[in-house]
């Protein structure tokens, strides 16, 4: 353990502008300098490898709460990230330690070492994995597909927006476990991409289908069993009359709706089929699996090893493209797990 007296050290970091008005763009965000005292005890400075860019974050820019608190404006953004330790006042930790945590879009960071952890086994998998595969990402679809929506061999999936950094290793662990796989994505490349290398059964391009349920009822004849559901409500009221009985629905995010205001949001009619085909539709929040969290790494990191489980990342360079790499999320162009990785 290293003790800091350092007093004139500084960090950059962006933080919320202003609330965004439908689509974020880059100005929403300012980058700030501010100075780092010492170090007090019990905390820990960091240098941030690795900056997750998730679009879970859109609905904490509005200023209206949801399972967590929104953020004010002046406050610095937050998300998952990993780095490096520079220096250390607390036992657990030693200078060049890896780490992961949530203090967010900052290049250098004193963060209390409570609000950290010690970066998992990678077992030669690159860094970004711990943002990805080995992060709340994968950690979301392991959970999501074995144990919310319990998939079994023969299953019928659907699993939208299946080229994203959650739906596409949710739709392998689908097919690991013996279920027939369609992935709904957006536009050629992605489909392709899910086809060739992720392995699924077969796509639906949204952007090239003017009849969704049309497409669905075409992929589905018999109905689905499971749907690993990311994009909305639109996208959920149109599989509810093609779920088949007993099936189960994971809402995992709404990336289609977080843009929106409340009224303009596609409300839920079709809701006599829940009924109708005993459906189960649950909510999930990758945080509440924290105490098992190493049972789907080791899982995870095994499948990958094999050449079982295939990852893509979309990464930026350098911690000034953070703004812009949100924005872009919602572009519909990003492939696999968006990250900025600092230069």
């Amino acid at each position: 353990m290293k003790t800091d007296t350092t007093t004139d050290a500084a960090a950059n970091e962006f933080v919320l502008a202003r609330h965004p008005e439908g689509i974020p763009v880059a100005g929403d965000f300012t980058l700030s300098r501010r100075s780092l005292n010492a170090l007090e005890e019990g905390s820990v400075r960091v240098q941030t490898r690795v900056w997750g860019i998730d679009p879970g974050l859109r609905s904490r820019l509005s200023g209206v709460a949801s399972y967590v608190a929104p953020l004010a404006l002046g406050d610095a953004v937050t998300g998952f990230v990993a780095g490096k330790v520079l220096q250390s006042r607390d036992a657990g930790f030693a200078v060049g330690d890896i780490v992961t945590g949530s203090w967010g879009w900052r290049d250098i960071a004193d963060v209390p070492a409570r609000s950290i952890s010690r970066a998992p086994e990678r077992e030669g998998l690159p860094l970004e994995s711990l943002l990805g595969l080995l992060g709340i990402p994968g950690i979301t679809a392991y959970f999501g597909m074995l144990d919310i929506a319990q998939v079994q061999p023969g299953d019928q999936v659907l699993v939208t927006s299946a080229a994203g950094g959650v739906g596409s290793i949710a739709s392998q662990i689908a097919k690991l476990q013996g279920a027939r796989v369609v992935g709904l994505a957006g536009g050629a490349l992605k489909c392709q991409w899910l086809l060739d290398t992720a392995g699924l059964d077969d796509v639906i391009d949204y952007k090239a289908t003017p009849d969704l349920a049309a497409a669905l009822a075409s992929k589905f004849p018999q109905g689905i069993d499971v749907v690993f559901e990311n994009l909305g409500n639109a996208m959920l009221d149109a599989v509810l009359p093609k779920m088949r009985i007993g099936g189960r629905i994971v809402v995992c995010g709404q990336t289609a709706d977080y843009n929106l205001a409340p009224e303009q949001v596609h409300g839920v009619r079709n809701t006599r089929s829940i009924i109708a085909h005993r459906l189960r539709i649950q909510g999930l929040v990758a945080m509440d699996y924290a105490a098992r969290y190493e049972e789907a790494r080791r899982d995870l990191r095994a499948w990958a090893r094999e050449g079982k489980l295939v990852t893509q990342e979309d990464i930026a360079i350098g911690f000034e493209q953070l703004p812009a790499a949100f924005a872009s999320l919602f572009e519909a162009n990003n492939l696999g797990r968006k990250l900025v990785v600092a230069a």
